[in-house]
């Protein structure tokens, strides 16, 4: 079994939401929460990804075969020259971003699914003052939900999450690999003996959630109140207001963290994080592996940024960042990138594009952690990370903070005639 291998589909923005291939507009039951920072937006990594795993742009995509290129430091966006940004938003597998300005402004840009308000084209090479009002070309549809206001939303390549805010989970999208957590992957023989999957259309309540025995009894967990949401490709981390972790979905390279690679039709709670003390306190889904921040401040990690090594079956501590105090890690395909202290700390195999921000003439990639010093002096916010680029947030709140982001170079996209 592999994942598949198609793009995030799902952002999630104070003021919009994405999932799968629609754009919908917030309704009166949405409430999302989102972080408010204030700040320059930096981006490094790569810009054009038709070029990404290619060494041309396929012909169909000719016009821009000239476009874009690898960022291999932190730039700062000349378009967004004076534009304060409070949140910023990308996903594992993305090859697109958005960001959230001071002003609630809502910013767009990159190579998004077939079902965009971008145009035929549906790519920007730069950031663009999204209209949320505008249907020029798709039409906006609303999610068939009508619970309790939606407060957080994840998504996978192909399946969306919503938490309300009483701590219920809905899920909806493929239910492949059991990701969706209805004790079924869907899985039904159609015509010529072809498999296809019975999506789910409707958010669909996550009503189960266990843990497993060490002699293998499977024994209801009651009073789950889901505090947070995570996914990756195909599997979902859920923490809830007790700080046990739970974790679903398809079980490859161990990323759902129970020392086997068995998907998991439900939630199913992460022994580790289930003792007094040793609960979590953030949890982050990458696209074929698991994170959490333990209440004491540790960071674990389990499944594979490599998969082509030995995957890491159940949690285990990230040695190289013990002592950090971690405020925001981000995941890419393969590539981690993590804000702490006066730091930000990034590492992934190869190949990469840039996202690791180390600079150019550096090494491109590193399987351990690795200061990225093209940021030192410069305070980050928050992190984001998408299919091969890194966005940050980094803080401009006096004089000695703007001059030292200033001193960073531009990058200006060039555009079609």
């Amino acid at each position: 079994q592999k994942d598949r291998p198609r793009p995030l589909r799902v952002l999630t923005t104070p003021s919009v939401v994405f999932l799968n291939t629609l754009l919908f507009p917030i309704q009166p039951h949405f409430k999302l929460e989102g972080s408010k920072f204030k700040g320059q937006l930096l981006i490094f990594g790569a810009t054009n990804w038709d070029l990404i795993g290619r060494k041309e742009v396929p012909k169909q995509q000719a016009a821009y075969r000239n476009l874009g290129q690898n960022l291999w430091g932190p730039h700062r966006y000349g378009c967004l020259s004076g534009v304060q940004v409070r949140t910023v938003v990308s996903g594992p597998c993305a090859a697109h971003s958005l960001l959230i300005t001071t002003e609630g402004k809502l910013w767009s840009w990159g190579e998004w699914p077939p079902c965009s308000h971008h145009g035929q084209n549906n790519k920007t090479t730069h950031p663009r003052n999204t209209k949320l009002g505008s249907t020029t070309h798709h039409p906006c549809l609303y999610i068939m939900y009508n619970g309790q206001p939606i407060t957080k939303v994840a998504c996978g390549a192909e399946f969306s999450m919503v938490m309300d805010c009483k701590g219920n989970l809905y899920s909806f999208g493929c239910p492949e690999y059991g990701q969706l957590g209805h004790n079924s992957d869907g899985k039904f023989i159609a015509r010529a003996q072809r498999i296809e999957f019975d999506c789910e259309l409707v958010p669909r309540r996550v009503a189960i959630f266990i843990e497993k025995t060490k002699d293998g009894q499977i024994l209801p967990v009651p009073n789950v109140v889901v505090r947070a949401v995570a996914c990756g490709a195909n599997h979902t981390l859920v923490l809830d207001s007790q700080k046990r972790v739970f974790s679903w979905g398809f079980g490859g390279y161990g990323r759902l963290g129970h020392a086997e690679q068995r998907d998991e039709m439900v939630p199913r709670l992460v022994k580790l994080f289930d003792f007094p003390g040793r609960g979590a306190a953030q949890i982050y889904a990458g696209y074929t592996c698991s994170f959490a921040i333990s209440e004491t401040g540790g960071l674990f990690f389990w499944g594979a940024t490599n998969t082509s090594r030995d995957s890491t079956m159940y949690p285990k501590t990230v040695q190289d960042l013990c002592g950090w105090k971690i405020r925001s890690l981000a995941c890419g395909k393969s590539s981690i990138i993590v804000a702490a202290d006066e730091s930000t700390i990034s590492w992934g195999p190869s190949p990469t594009f840039g996202e690791l921000g180390y600079g150019d003439h550096k090494p491109k990639s590193s399987t351990s952690a690795q200061e990225v010093k093209t940021l030192d002096g410069i305070y980050v916010e928050q992190v984001a990370m998408g299919y091969s680029h890194s966005l940050a947030i980094a803080r401009v709140e006096s004089e000695a903070e703007s001059e030292k982001a200033k001193k960073l170079p531009e990058y200006n996209p060039r555009t079609l005639l």
